[in-house]
């Protein structure tokens, strides 16, 4: 530590730049980025190569010294398509829970959902000299994005939905819908709607359609039909499903007599629009979501359980403990997930 201390002390020549250590050392300029900020998947003696060719150059890897002179930022990035709904904010909260505990930072990058932001934060800079791990919040990652996160080659792990080829934390999102229309089913539904997730966002996370396919596969297999006038869509927002309601029950046509809804949010909208209109629930029409949102039982919305918090938790100490040195620490888990039934369900009047 001290070595690295007197290193970053002597500064350096401001025309150094990464790519002319990484090219002296021969490696690549992520091997540089982890050796000379102590992150680990560096061997001893190529760290000890890269940082007497730092030193010799006068390369500086970030403008602060007190920085290097513990190797690390200590400051773990979150990468959030919105802050605003349920599950980003309940899993920034267990995030920060985690990093609180172990003296660690948070550094928040919220998309807002729009092409340009997520532009300007998908470049190197994003986490070059910045944060020593990275948590991805439910969403996808577009080859050039990945590219550039494995080139600056931090721990990442993926919260609430599957990325391909990067570890991930979440529910089994098919289990859970299944979960959610089965009970419907059993309970002697047959005339079933469904309000799923479809993000007007170039967000693309698969979370949405995995729950859709579950849906058509559950419904299959129990030989019924899917309508596609029954076939309604939110943004897993409550006013979304407010307005997804009254899409359904003013079109003309028969009614269903329940609705399976990808989200706790877009449910209890349904709920509250269903309610205004003097559809009695679960007398007329029973619903179901996905999440247990901390208003869900006060509404008394059957679910499919999630705990978003506990998943970003359990990640970040992954983060934390491969920093730390833990071979394997990061690695892909399903977290669990419960049906939950309350007195927004109950079986059709037909046969009650």
């Amino acid at each position: 530590m001290g070595r690295t201390t007197d290193r970053a002390q002597r500064g350096g020549h401001t025309g150094v730049s990464i790519e002319d250590v990484a090219a002296a050392a021969g490696v690549s300029t992520a091997t540089v980025s982890r050796a000379v900020r102590g992150l680990p998947r560096v061997s001893p003696a190529t760290r000890e190569k890269i940082l007497d060719i730092a030193e010799t150059l006068g390369y500086v890897a970030s403008s602060s010294a007190s920085g290097l002179a513990t190797g690390r930022t200590r400051t773990i990035g979150v990468l959030a398509p919105f802050v605003s709904r349920w599950f980003f904010s309940k899993a920034i909260e267990g995030a920060d829970r985690e990093l609180h505990g172990r003296q660690y930072n948070l550094s928040l990058f919220n998309l807002g959902g729009h092409g340009s932001r997520r532009e300007r934060l998908f470049s190197k800079t994003m986490v070059y000299k910045q944060i020593d791990a990275l948590l991805v919040l439910c969403m996808a990652l577009s080859e050039d994005e990945l590219d550039h996160l494995q080139k600056i080659d931090i721990p990442l792990v993926v919260v609430g939905g599957h990325v391909e080829g990067c570890p991930y934390i979440g529910i089994d999102d098919y289990a859970a819908a299944s979960t959610a229309v089965r009970h419907l089913i059993d309970i002697g539904h047959r005339d079933i709607a469904l309000l799923h997730g479809d993000d007007e966002t170039d967000l693309n996370f698969d979370v949405p359609r995995v729950r859709i396919r579950a849906f058509h596969d559950v419904m299959a297999e129990a030989g019924l039909p899917v309508r596609s006038e029954w076939d309604e869509w939110g943004d897993f927002t409550v006013r979304s499903g407010q307005e997804a309601f009254q899409r359904l029950w003013h079109r003309p046509g028969p009614k269903p007599t329940a609705v399976f809804c990808a989200s706790d949010e877009m449910a209890m909208g349904l709920m509250f629009a269903a309610n205004q209109a003097g559809v009695r629930i679960p007398e007329d029409l029973s619903v179901v979501g996905i999440d247990d949102h901390e208003f869900s039982a006060s509404v008394g919305l059957t679910t499919v359980a999630q705990h978003p918090d506990d998943q970003a938790e359990l990640a970040t100490r992954m983060l934390l403990d491969e920093l730390d040195g833990v071979a394997g620490a990061v690695r892909s888990t399903v977290a669990p997930h419960a049906l939950i039934v309350r007195t927004s369900t109950a079986p059709p009047r037909a046969t009650a």
